[in-house]
C-alpha cells in the first residue's frame, strides 16, 4: 500500500483505551509480538459481522488481541492459549484489570497438547491463529474440528514481511518458516472444505471460511 494512503487509512483508526495503548509501548519496548493496527482492525471488522459467540486464540502473549476482541464483541466468550508462562501470567493479569477475566479464560501450555481442554470450551465460531508460524498447518489441522458449520478461521503473519512473494531467502533462520507460511498458504487454498482469501493488511491476514459443500465459481 502507498504510505501516503496507509497514513491516511490508519488516521481513522478507533481510539484505544489507555489499557490498551499502555500494553502496545510494552510490546515495543520488549519486543512482544501483537497484531498491527490495519490488520487487527480489519479482523475485527470481519469479526462484527460474523458475530462469534466463541473465539478460541492461539497465541495470547500479553493479552492485547484477546482483549481487543472482547472489547469489539461484548457477548463473545475468548479461550486463549500460550505457551510462554510468564506471559500468560501478564495476561491474567491484563485480563482482570479491564474487568474481563470473566469472558476470556487462558489455557497456558502448548497449543498441539491442550485440545482436549479447548474442546472443553467448545464449540467455536471463530478461530485466531498466531502463534509459532511454523506450526501454523498443524494448529489449523488440529482445531479447526472445533468450529461451527459456518465458523471461520483467521491467520496472522501470513506475508511474513512479504517474505512469503521472494523467489529465495538467504537468512536460514527465515527460510524455513518462510517455506513453512508458503506451504500453509498454497494448502489453505486447496482445501475444498475452506474457502480462503489472503488480506495484504499488516503482515497479512487470511480468513479461512468453513463451508460445507465443494467450492464453485
Amino acid at each position: 500500500m502507498n504510505e501516503l494512503v496507509r497514513q491516511y487509512v490508519e488516521s481513522f483508526l478507533p481510539p484505544r483505551n489507555e489499557l490498551l495503548r499502555e500494553l502496545e509501548r510494552i510490546a515495543e519496548k520488549d519486543n512482544v509480538p501483537i497484531m498491527e493496527p490495519m490488520s487487527i482492525n480489519v479482523m475485527l471488522q470481519i469479526m462484527r459481522i460474523q458475530n462469534p459467540a466463541r473465539i478460541l486464540e492461539i497465541g495470547t502473549a500479553i493479552g492485547y488481541s484477546a482483549l481487543r476482541m472482547a472489547y469489539a464483541l461484548p457477548a463473545t466468550k475468548i479461550v486463549t492459549i500460550e505457551l510462554d508462562e510468564q506471559r500468560a501470567k501478564e495476561a491474567i493479569q491484563n485480563f482482570q484489570r479491564a474487568g474481563l477475566e470473566a469472558r476470556i479464560a487462558l489455557l497456558g501450555g502448548n497449543a498441539l497438547e491442550l485440545f482436549d481442554e479447548a474442546a472443553a470450551f467448545g464449540p467455536y465460531d471463530a478461530i485466531f491463529i498466531d502463534a509459532a508460524k511454523g506450526q501454523y498447518m498443524n494448529f489449523f489441522n488440529m482445531y479447526s474440528k472445533l468450529l461451527t458449520n459456518n465458523g471461520c478461521v483467521y491467520s496472522d503473519n501470513v506475508l511474513f514481511k512479504g517474505l512469503v512473494a521472494e523467489e529465495s531467502v538467504e537468512n536460514k533462520r527465515l527460510k524455513g518458516i518462510v517455506k513453512k507460511l508458503k506451504e500453509y498458504n498454497q494448502t489453505l487454498m486447496e482445501k475444498t472444505d475452506f474457502i480462503t482469501t489472503i488480506i495484504p493488511v499488516g503482515d497479512g491476514l487470511a480468513v479461512s471460511k468453513k463451508i460445507g459443500f465443494h467450492r464453485s465459481g
